[in-house]
């Protein structure tokens, strides 16, 4: 492979970006890529890749490299540098590049992937985190499972087409997709393409869903006709799918505090015909107490630490702080115990969230179920996913019933 200059001053300015001023890299990427309009596939993957891949071993990079944060632009092309051997590509001759030690960067290589905090490339708060609520064995494994490139899964829209059907149209595309066994409407694509620019995609025959996050609406027993709320539904990944489970029939009632993510699910349920779904900003607690003893089904996809998705949101590892995790714990707690008043008696709640620590998952599950309000609940079943296991996000998802 060869080093493309403009390509690589596109890597190193994004770099500049999420690194030094805390922006989100997948909208750098976005940004990134509408560049250079001569651009092709190769050289967008390129971009997209590269920067990710920087972005995900931040740490390690930094360490063998021997720079700190603020990274200044030469800090970043050492980090660079050492991507680039690491990976086995011959540098060029850019006086970036000048006197890059090779030989030192894979020895030091091979001395830090001994540190699994190194080796995985995280803040040492995480390490100790995951530790202590997985245990050492489950924990290295399923961080390592973290680091790996997320694949690309679709959810198929089975009000508008079949999985069969929508895999024959992409593959005429030469887009290949397999089934998934346990995941009725998934198609995972054999190798990254840009989904988004298909007429399947525009005429709202699939979504893009990881495979963990579509168990979430399957696990909520939902059947037509009912009337369900989904508390903290954001643009609407699950919503749409409760809605397509429920053949459109009944009602989807979407709850949020931002109202612009409610408006991209309004777009987005435009596209996939759904017709049952009604949108409702949370702009007060009357909204909530205005649907008190009312639903069949609840669904709470609880804000969270996400480390259960760093696959596809790398930057999170570095974003993420101690505090957000010990407050957001706070608030799940309160969405539990104001959001479970919605369930009507013998309907049922579903308590999601991605990520994969007890404290975040079971814990709160049990405390609510010792309050006064959980006393009306019955526990019925949760599941687990981890990421070393499914090949999938990190997810939790618990089933409770009131009585």
């Amino acid at each position: 492979m060869r080093l493309h200059r403009n390509l690589s001053f596109a890597v190193i300015d994004g770099l500049m970006l999420i690194f030094n001023e805390g922006q989100y890299a997948d909208k750098v990427i976005q940004q990134l890529l509408k560049r250079d309009k001569r651009w092709g596939a190769r050289d967008r993957a390129f971009v997209a890749e590269t920067t990710y891949d920087i972005v995900r071993w931040k740490r390690l990079y930094a360490e063998i490299a021997e720079v700190k944060e603020p990274f200044d632009r030469d800090n970043i092309w050492r980090m660079f540098a050492v991507w680039a051997t690491l990976k086995g590509i011959k540098l060029p001759d850019w006086s970036y590049f000048e006197n890059t030690p090779t030989r030192k960067i894979k020895g030091k290589f091979d001395e830090l992937s001994k540190i699994r905090k190194y080796r995985e490339s995280i803040p040492d708060w995480m390490d100790e985190l995951g530790e202590k609520e997985l245990g050492a064995e489950l924990w290295t494994k399923e961080i390592s499972a973290l680091n790996q490139q997320a694949d690309v899964i679709l959810r198929v829209n089975t009000l508008q087409t079949t999985k069969e059907k929508l895999q024959a149209e992409l593959f005429d595309l030469d887009i290949e997709t397999e089934f998934l066994a346990n995941h009725p409407d998934a198609l995972k694509l054999k190798e990254r393409a840009n989904v988004f620019q298909t007429e399947a995609f525009k005429n709202g025959h699939f979504e893009v869903q990881d495979a963990s996050s579509q168990l979430v609406a399957e696990f909520l027993n939902v059947e037509p006709g009912m009337r369900v709320v989904d508390t903290c539904a954001g643009a609407g990944g699950k919503t749409l799918h409760i809605a397509t489970l429920m053949q459109n029939k009944g009602q989807v009632i979407a709850l949020d505090i931002y109202g612009n993510k409610l408006n991209e699910l309004k777009r987005r349920a435009k596209r996939n015909g759904v017709f049952n779904v009604e949108t409702r900003a949370i702009e007060s607690t009357k909204v909530i107490k205005k649907l008190y003893d009312k639903a069949d089904r609840v669904l709470i996809d609880a804000p969270c630490s996400g480390l259960g998705v760093l696959r596809r949101n790398p930057d999170a590892k570095w974003k993420l702080q101690p505090e957000f995790i010990e407050n957001i714990k706070k608030t799940q707690q309160e969405i539990l115990q104001q959001y479970a008043r919605i369930v009507k008696s013998g309907g049922q709640l579903v308590y999601a969230t991605c990520s994969i620590l007890p404290s975040e998952n079971q814990d709160q599950v049990s405390e609510f179920l010792k309050s006064e309000i959980g006393k009306d609940f019955t526990f019925m079943k949760d599941e687990k996913v981890l990421s070393h296991k499914s090949g999938f996000d990190g997810f939790y998802m618990a089933l409770i019933q009131k009585k």
